[in-house]
């Protein structure tokens, strides 16, 4: 089945020892892939890394990606106990060495604010540790794009499926009438150069075999998985030029009009085609 070039994924969670991530993903139409990745800082390693999860899974589309990390507890209190043991240490060799009679003993507040002792340390999560579960959480959310771009998908088939059904039945409509009406107006003609000259002019007849291959072409490629978008615009294109062409050789208000009904059909066809991947 085809599947639309639109569609959002979303996917949120809380990594231990690096806080809350989210991955959101949405796509658009584009004539190939184009992915555009907003990553924290710091973590641009992981780019290669994404394409290739979203290249495994989507054929076409601009992709744009964003990720976001919100850690928990960014800096914690350090303690730096070897150079506090070398603080007392000095301070109690002073003591024995000079005999000072000091009788306080050091509080707290004094032993804090030596220099090193107490400082604030970042806790710094790093790309490559937590990438293992980022990945998971990433392809649920590409999952998450594919399913409703599949669902999309399913909304296209429905509406391209009953517009060219309609254009079968117009294309009948005209095969009917031509016949009929190059019958009677050839039947009005006194020589065969007359109706000789009238029908190199007027004979629609290729360009109603070729409109009729286009239908069945068509038709046989909208159920196709895959990217098929491309092929289906094209032959949409071509349906476009063979109505046209009818359009200007028809002598027939009938004709005419079933032509104007096939362009408007083939018209709409190739708004939503634009969709599909």
């Amino acid at each position: 089945m085809i599947s639309s070039m639109t569609g959002f994924g979303n996917k949120e969670k809380e990594v231990p020892a690096a806080g809350k991530f989210s991955v959101e993903i949405k796509s658009a139409n584009h004539k190939f892939l184009d992915m555009v990745l907003h990553l924290p800082e710091g973590f641009l390693q992981w780019e290669d890394k994404i394409k290739k999860e979203i290249e495994s899974k989507i054929k076409r589309g601009r992709i744009t990606c964003v990720i976001n990390i919100s850690t928990k507890d960014a800096t914690k209190v350090f303690i730096n106990k070897e150079l506090l043991k070398e603080y007392l240490g000095a301070v109690n060799k002073i003591k024995k060495q000079y005999n000072f009679n000091i009788s306080d003993e050091m509080d707290i507040n004094t032993l804090i604010n030596l220099p090193g002792v107490l400082s604030l340390a970042e806790n710094k999560i790093t790309a490559s540790s937590i990438w293992p579960k980022a990945k998971v959480l990433i392809n649920q959310a590409i999952d998450d794009l594919v399913v409703t771009r599949n669902r999309e998908g399913r909304a296209l088939y429905v509406y391209l499926n009953r517009r060219v059904k309609n254009l079968d039945k117009l294309l009948g409509k005209i095969i009917f009438r031509f016949k009929k009406a190059v019958k009677d107006r050839v039947a009005g003609f006194s020589t065969n150069e007359e109706r000789a000259a009238f029908l190199k002019d007027s004979d629609i007849t290729e360009e109603i075999e070729r409109l009729s291959f286009h239908i069945r072409t068509f038709k046989a490629k909208l159920p196709k998985a895959g990217p098929v978008g491309k092929e289906l615009d094209f032959i949409a294109q071509e349906m476009q030029r063979e109505a046209n062409t009818m359009g200007a050789k028809s002598f027939d208000v009938a004709i005419s009009g079933s032509v104007l009904q096939v362009k408007s059909q083939v018209e709409k066809m190739r708004e939503q085609v634009q969709n599909v991947e």
